[in-house]
């Protein structure tokens, strides 16, 4: 039986930080919910391809865009801006990067929102 939870993001189960990057998860029943906060000037290709180890982002993200604007190419060359306001579903294979001078924010609940900028594993 599910019961009545809630959690504050600014209260995270989990924080992660890269450079350019931080991130907060909580954990609500049986989902994660993470919020992002990226720098400008960070694109995904620059700061977290080394972490990931692929040639583009290959997880699906869903979510809600606070601030900022965040420009999305998929693999096959689509591309979309994702402004406040937006709820969006990015699919696996692409590269984003922020635009402009604005800090770029977003909510994300994705099917793998837990492994947000997740250090690879020393095993």
């Amino acid at each position: 039986m599910k019961k009545l939870e809630a959690k504050n993001l600014a209260e995270p189960d989990e924080s992660r930080e890269t450079p350019k990057a931080t991130g907060a998860l909580v954990h609500v029943g049986d989902h994660t919910v993470g919020s992002g906060r990226v720098q400008p000037g960070w694109r995904w290709s620059n700061d977290l391809r080394p972490i990931a180890g692929t040639a583009s982002c290959e997880f699906e993200h869903t979510g809600f865009v606070i601030s900022g604007v965040l420009h999305v190419e998929m693999n096959d060359g689509t591309e979309l801006d994702l402004k406040p306001g937006d709820v969006y579903i990015i699919p696996p294979g692409h590269d984003a990067w922020v635009v402009g001078d604005q800090l770029y924010e977003a909510v994300d609940w994705g099917p793998r929102a837990e492994e947000f900028a997740k250090p690879p594993s020393t095993s």
